[in-house]
Formats: structure tokens, sequence, C-alpha cells
């Protein structure tokens, strides 16, 4: 799961006192270009992170409350808003070295290790200097913490992970009561030591903390995809030691769905995708804005594929691929594509692949190919081999999303093509071949599974190719495989209940049809699957076989949390002046879209770029049926009096104190700074789009485009 899930960009401040020296462009930050990018509004207090202090060396009592709430944020991958939290702290403590060392693990962390430092992960190199800079004023249990850091990010590759390792062990010996020490040495050591070895270091943090959030995070990620069953207990308890992260309701689902516990995978992954929501729309925070939201969205749309529940994955995908998008971040739209193409292949939905308007192509050319082979199957199981030919002969080569390996779809492809022209053992053949190497990555644990881009274990295909050639014995043998790979996949239960019928066994079919129903007791009415099981007339009930007994996922029961798939929230309250003094407020222009700008002054020379650059498209902002709202610091009677601004057709409006501009996370907390940021408002006066920062948003062109993809 590591390259899919973390994207952080940013760069660097020498330190506070140098660079408050220097002379930054008006809106941006004064402590140094690295905090023109990130959260900029001052935190709050959460309610259920659990418990993780981590004491330091600090004079501002106030300050050790708020760095452990940064460090439970970091123990449940929230990097973001523990970016923010360690900010304030910096805030009140602004030569802290361990501020600084807070501040470096959100992008300095189990994700990137080992990897080279760029672009995207420069400042917190820096952050980390700043750490080491300063670590003689700290304790030396805490320098050791530091030079722990400093010494493996130093490094590459599995080095740099061997020599974490090497330090935090030392940590562990000397301070053998610090609970920090070995819940990072646990996280740290999965794939360098014994799974059994980690289990017991997390089995001592347990024993002092029973709901330590980092600890039971630590032992499903140390079990999964290793032997999930283990991690259980930890399973139940990390949404109950931390309540409001939606990542502590998501990590149970991994090892839920890994050991075929179904229902309860999907009971995980829905609730966290609810609380992930609410917080979102608390905290004005959009899709794009949260690295887990199009993940964890996902892996329930794949969870529901499993579950028989097809209208809810199909909704899911479109929803991640409707969601708002940014220039910056595209993933979204290959994940909802990806899981719209499962969904609809693994149910053989051809037609809606076909119709290019339920499956659409999309711009980016790797994307495209991915989406042309999916489609090439569609014509091959529609008896159309020639046009999946020509499909298959405009992919020059496997792209692999930059994300995994070659997905096996394109010798899965070529199977069937193969099976579609009358080629029967030639088709079989590459099935095979392709079931062996991926029998080898998965041993090796590098399938591609998080959650998988395939919408079969290729054994389930050799399962169906050998029951439609009338050998049923080889089917069970493919089915059984493929059934050992992923438990409780309803498509293998349905074949060996089918090919034990029809080896005439209508007895041992029996175990694997009710095994079936108990998987798909929630399913849609009329699916493909259910109706050849009941065609069986075993007269099946329901009986699940599962590690633990399970709890029935019902949507609605899950409903008090919000809805599970992304909508527009209200946008906060607007109450400005215009320049002759007339109160002006967000309801007055319900009924229309609203492009809200929070500028800062028309001395700002990108200020006026932007609102120009707006102008020469105020036409087709107004076909959108969509109006411009300028909101700065500035007086009515100053806006009145500008020159510079009163060629254009916005609404100029006044926020002299700011009010507007913290509601609207145009305001910086931390330096009482004004922002730069541009909000897209629909009809009905919810928020569709926005961004804030040290720059102004120019790209006129995407704004009207993002206005364009709301339904009408």
């Amino acid at each position: 799961m590591f390259g899919r899930q973390l994207a952080v960009a940013l760069v660097v401040v020498s330190s506070w006192v140098a660079a408050a020296q220097d002379k930054p462009e008006v809106g941006h930050s004064h402590l140094g270009s690295a905090f023109d990018s990130g959260l900029r509004s001052k935190p709050w207090k959460f309610k259920g992170l659990g418990s993780a202090p981590f004491p330091i060396s600090t004079k501002v009592k106030e300050m050790q409350s708020w760095y452990n709430q940064g460090n439970e944020l970091l123990h449940s991958f929230w990097f973001e808003e523990a970016e923010r939290t360690f900010r304030w702290c910096l805030k009140l403590d602004r030569e802290n070295a361990m501020v600084y060392f807070g501040l470096a693990r959100c992008g300095l962390n189990w994700f990137t290790i080992g990897s080279s430092p760029g672009e995207g992960n420069k400042r917190f190199y820096d952050f980390l200097k700043e750490a080491v800079k300063r670590k003689s004023t700290v304790s030396n249990r805490e320098s050791l913490y530091i030079e722990a850091w400093d010494a493996a990010f130093a490094l590459k590759d599995e080095e740099a992970r061997k020599e974490m390792v090497r330090q935090l062990q030392k940590l562990c010996i000397l301070y053998p009561d610090d609970l920090e020490a070995k819940t990072q040495l646990a996280f740290y050591n999965i794939g360098q030591g014994s799974t059994l070895a980690n289990e017991f270091l997390i089995q001592q943090v347990l024993k002092v903390n029973p709901m330590h959030p980092g600890a039971h995070h630590a032992r499903i990620h140390n079990w999964d995809g290793q032997d999930g069953g283990v991690a259980l207990a930890s399973c139940e308890l990390y949404g109950k030691a931390a309540p409001g992260v939606g990542h502590a309701l998501h990590m149970p689902g991994h090892i839920y769905s890994g050991i075929g516990m179904w229902h309860e995978a999907a009971i995980a992954m829905d609730s966290a995708t609810r609380v992930e929501l609410r917080h979102m729309n608390e905290r004005l925070a959009l899709p794009f804005e949260n690295w887990n939201y199009a993940h964890n969205r996902d892996y329930l749309c794949y969870i529901q594929e499993q579950l028989g529940h097809a209208q809810a994955s199909i909704q899911g995908s479109l929803d991640i691929l409707n969601s708002p998008r940014d220039p910056a971040y595209k993933e979204a739209v290959y994940q909802g594509l990806m899981a719209l193409a499962r969904a609809y292949t693994k149910f053989e939905m051809w037609d809606r692949i076909l119709d290019e308007k339920s499956l659409p192509t999309p711009e980016d050319k790797d994307v495209a190919e991915m989406v042309a082979m999916v489609r090439a199957v569609a014509y091959a199981e529609t008896g159309q081999p020639a046009k999946g030919r020509e499909l298959q002969k405009s992919v020059k080569a496997p792209p692999g999303m930059g994300l995994f390996p070659a997905p096996a779809i394109f010798d899965i492809l070529e199977a069937k093509l193969l099976l579609a022209e009358g080629k029967h053992e030639e088709g079989l053949g590459i099935l095979l071949k392709a079931a062996t190497n991926e029998r080898k990555q998965r041993a090796k644990g590098e399938y591609p599974n998080d959650p998988p881009f395939e919408a079969w274990p290729t054994m389930r295909l050799v399962g169906d190719a050998y029951l439609a050639a009338k050998d049923p014995a080889k089917a069970i043998s493919a089915y059984t495989e493929s059934l050992s790979q992923v438990p409780n996949d309803a498509w293998s239960l349905a074949g060996l209940a089918k090919a034990y019928v029809a080896q005439g066994k209508p007895a041992m079919a029996m175990p694997f049809a009710e095994r079936f129903m108990a998987v798909w007791s929630g399913a849609d009415p009329n699916l493909k699957l259910m109706n050849e099981v009941l065609a069986l007339n075993l007269n099946a009930k329901p009986r699940a076989e599962t590690f633990r007994p399970e709890r029935v996922y019902r949507p609605a029961d899950l409903a008090k949390w919000g809805p599970s798939n992304w909508q527009p929230f209200d946008a906060p309250e607007l109450d400005c002046l215009d320049m002759n003094g007339k109160r002006v407020r967000l309801t007055d222009f319900r009924g229309k879209n609203v492009l809200l700008v929070f500028y800062l002054s028309d001395q700002c020379i990108h200020c006026v770029e932007q609102l120009g650059a707006i102008d020469k498209r105020n036409k087709d902002f107004q076909d959108l049926n969509t109006v411009v709202l300028a909101v700065s610091a500035t007086s009515p009677e100053a806006n009145k009096d500008s020159v510079k601004l009163s060629p254009f057709n916005a609404k100029l409006l006044s926020d002299t104190n700011h009010v507007n501009a913290r509601r609207f996370a145009s305001y910086d907390d931390f330096e009482d700074i004004e922002l730069h940021s541009t909000t897209l408002i629909d009809a009905q006066g919810r928020v569709r789009w926005k961004r804030s920062g040290g720059d102004p948003f120019s790209d006129v062109d995407f704004l009207l485009g993002e206005i364009r993809r709301w339904p009408r």
C-alpha cells in the first residue's frame, strides 16, 4: 500500500530567525516557503484519537498536550492534521527541537523511508536539519530520536529501514519503558524481522496501554498478508481506541478482507468513509485534500463487489470519479475509473463497458490504455474478438500505472481473445502461465492487492475455462486454489458448487453453495451469479465459514455517521460589505453559482492579474450562471476608489476584520496574515471546490471546467 497513499509536497525554511529577515512576497509566509503549503489555520482539540503521549522538553505547559495530539495523529497516519498541530506547537515554542522533529516526521515516515529526497519531501528533510541543529537543547532520549531519523533518512532503499531499526533498538534498550520507541520499532521492523518478534514487542506496549492506537495499527500491518487472524483482536480494538479517525476504522478492513470476513470488512470501510466525510464536511475539506479518501472508497467498492452489492459499488466508483478534482491531483480519476472497470467486469456488464459513456475514456494516456484493455475483454466476452484484437494492437506496452507491476489483464486479454476465437488450448495455456506468475507474486508479497486492480484471481478464470470445457475435476482444483488466494470469494464458491453438481455430487456442492449464500446474503437482486447458484436447485441456506461470527453488513445501520458517498457541503457564512457599505451575504445569490475569491488588495500584483484573468472570461461565467465575488480586508471606500479594480465586473466586498477569511480558510492563524483563496460554490450554496495558499489560483479554464462538470 506504499506508493498509492502518500503524496506530500512543500519546501523549507532554514530557521525562524533567518527566515524572518527575508522579504517574502505579500501573502507568503514570513517563515519561509515551506509554510506556504499545508493547512494554515489553527488546529483544534480532536476527540477520539486515542492516547499515545510523547513527553518532550518544553517550558510551555500548554504545548505538551498539543504535541501529544500531533503524535497521536501520526500514529494513525493523519499526516496533514499532524503537521497543522505541530505548526501550532512551533508558534508556542519557536526554537523547540522536538517540534521540528515532529514536523519532519509528517513527511519522513514509514511510507517514505529509503526514497530519495525530492521536490515532494525536501521540506521535511530541512525540518529534520533544524531539529539536528537544536538537539543539544533536549534530553538524551529526545536527542536519540532525532539522531535515529537523521541517520536512517540519509540512506536509501532497504539500508535506510535497517538503519532505522538499529537506531530504534538502541532507544528501546536504553529506555525500556519508552512505549513510543517500541511502537515505532514495531512499525519499521515490518518486513525486516520476524512477525512473531514484532508481535511480542506490540504485546509489551499493549500490556501497559491496552488501547494504544499505534500498537494496534502496527499489529494490523504486521500480520496483513501474513496471518490475518492473529490481528483480529486489534481489528476489534483499534477503532474503539481511536473512533474519531477514519483510518483506525479502515485498517481492520484490510485484515477482514484478507481472511474472507467480507461483511466485517464492509462495515469497517463504510464506517471509515463516513467518519472521513464527516470530518471533511465539518472542516471545509475536499476529497483531493484527504490522501486516504479515494483509497478508502475504492477499497469499499471492492468489498461491496465481493458481497454482491453491485449498484452500491458502481455508485461509489462514480462518486470517486465525479468528486472535485485539482490540477495537482489526478489519483481520484485513476482510482474511480479502475474501480468502475473492475465492477463492470466482475458483474459482466459488458454493455456498459462498450458504450463509452458508462466507462469514459480518460485524457491520461496510461489510464486510457488500461480502459482500452478492459474494453477489449468485453469484446472478447461478447463474441467480438476481431474488435478486441484491434484495441489490443492500439496499446504498445503494459503501462503499469507507475504504481504496480504490469497488471495481469494484458495476459488475460490474450487468453480471452483466443478462447473467443475457439482456440481453447492456447487460451488456457496463457491463463495457466498468468496464474503461475500471480502465484509467485502472492508468495513474495508483490501482488497488487490494495485493493486489487484485477476483477478476479487468475486461477478463478482457469476454473471458469475448465468448467466451460466440461472438465469439472480440473475446474474444482482451480477453484480450490483461487479460494485459498481470496478466502470466501463468491465466484470461487459458486464455481465449486457448479463444478460438483456437474460431477453429479450435489452433497459435495452444498457446503460451497451455503457459504456463497452467506456471503451474498444482502446481494442485489437478479445478479447472474446468484441465478446460476439458484439454478442448481440445492435449496442452500446461508451458512458462514469465517474465523469468528460476523455481523451482517447493512449500510442503513451506519447512516448515523453520515453518507458513504461524497456530497458537496454547505458553505460557511459570508457576511461582507459592498462598496456602498451595504451588507452582502452568500444567501443573496442563492440560485446562482458563485466564484468566491479572497485577494489581498489592489497593491498585490498577482491578485490584480488573477482578477483580470477571471474578468476576461466574465461572459463564460455568466453563461454558466456564475457570479464573481472578490473579498479583501480593504475598506468599502478604498474599494470604491480603486483605479486598478474598477474595470472588473467582480463584486468587490470588504472583510476588514478577517472574520470571513477565517471561515473560508483564507487566513494564516500561525502568522496572522491573509491568504489567497479561490472557492467554487454551487447554486444551492454548497462548496464544490477550493484552493488557498500563498499564491492566487489563476487557471480559469480549470474553474470553468469544474463548473461544467457539476450535474445539471
